[in-house]
């Protein structure tokens, strides 16, 4: 990944977290950590903080930098790449990432589609794959992927993380909570999984008594 900070992780939010809930931690911190109120033989170390703390809440405060950084954490925590003898996959999954990136959805999901049909058992193809079928709109190809990744590689939390965002997104309550359970089983730490399971936990109940 090309960047070496977890901007959630620097701000101490959850990857669910709203932008009103970012911009509160980053104020909070930011008054702590402004250069002003440290020592002199500090301010050096202390400006660079501040200015960490400024790029993480300008990204992810901001919709479309927050999707493709999102994304890029994602990649981070996928399987390896395709087969070391397939280097026209790893072109694909290449130029995939590249188009996700500039916002060319059906492009990218093109492109990851192009990798999964040289290598039908890359999971990180078929993740991405998911991810931009997801943000091009085609929610079913979307689930179908992502689907196929989890059989790939059941343990990888990060995969069903997104996984379940994608199943909620697609109204499959009962799927997203069970992808969600599973991305805990294997990352009971995160707080993020926590919350989203307990949002959808809660959208099937309301469902439930509405019906």
């Amino acid at each position: 990944m090309p960047r070496e900070i977890d901007y959630y992780a620097l701000l101490g939010v959850s990857r669910e977290a709203t932008e009103a809930e970012i911009r509160e931690r980053f104020r909070s911190l930011a008054r702590e950590a402004h250069p002003d109120r440290v020592p002199r033989w500090r301010r050096g170390e202390a400006e660079v903080r501040f200015q960490e703390l400024a790029q993480a809440v300008n990204v992810l405060t901001n919709t479309e930098r927050r999707k493709v950084y999102d994304f890029e954490l994602s990649m981070a925590g996928a399987p390896g790449g395709a087969s070391e003898g397939d280097a026209i996959a790893q072109d694909y999954i290449a130029q995939g990432i590249a188009a996700y990136k500039e916002k060319r959805y059906t492009e990218a999901a093109g492109n990851f589609g192009l990798a999964v049909h040289r290598d039908r058992k890359d999971a990180r193809a078929h993740h991405y794959l998911g991810l931009a079928s997801a943000r091009a709109g085609d929610v079913r190809a979307a689930v179908r992927a992502l689907e196929a990744a989890i059989a790939l590689d059941p343990q990888n939390s990060r995969l069903l993380a997104d996984a379940g965002a994608v199943f909620r997104q697609a109204g499959l309550l009962l799927k997203a909570e069970k992808a969600y359970q599973e991305a805990m089983r294997w990352d009971p730490s995160a707080a993020d999984l926590r919350r989203a399971l307990d949002e959808v936990r809660e959208q099937r109940a309301g469902k439930e008594r509405s019906v």
